[in-house]
């Protein structure tokens, strides 16, 4: 019996129900399924190579983006999903690897920022073709139905989102 069938019999592959829409717990399989399979292949690439997980990465990355390179932890933990517990933890490894510092908001002294050193822009720009080309290479499965998943899911992700 194939893995995917053994973790959810009940669930049919859609590829046997031609021409039929697929159930909610079909997709949701697909997503949680492609989510893990693609987070442990990067994440294990950026490990071995650039010596970083993928989360170290993509803290990373959302700082690096952010205005002067700097983010609150906040700001950080939204871009990644994370709890604040996790954002914090997430970034004490970056602090200790000297990727990036922690700030002090200059305008509220409880407001805690993560500023991009010159280490992690070095360590940013090594690890980023390695995540980026092998992200691209898993997704280049989509075809010409990228643009159609990515919309689908950014709608799913907004409707998701948490109210405030």
């Amino acid at each position: 019996m194939p893995p995917d069938k053994a973790l959810a019999p009940a669930v049919p592959d859609v590829a046997e129900l031609a021409g039929a829409l697929p159930r909610p717990e079909e997709t949701w399989l697909r997503i949680v399924q492609v989510h893990d399979r693609i987070t442990r292949r990067v994440d294990s690439a950026l490990h071995r190579q650039h010596g970083i997980s993928l989360t170290g990465f993509e803290a990373l990355r959302r700082i690096a983006e952010a205005p002067g390179e700097r983010a609150s932890m906040g700001e950080v933990a939204e871009a990644l999903g994370l709890s604040r517990a996790g954002v914090t933890s997430t970034v004490s490894r970056l602090v200790d690897q000297g990727y990036v510092v922690r700030e002090r908001s200059s305008g509220d002294r409880r407001l805690l920022h993560a500023r991009l050193t010159e280490a992690g822009r070095g360590r940013l720009r090594e690890a980023a073709p390695t995540h980026d080309e092998l992200v691209a290479h898993l997704l280049a499965h989509l075809g010409n139905d990228a643009a159609a998943v990515t919309d689908a899911l950014a709608r799913v992700s907004a409707a998701a989102r948490p109210r405030r």
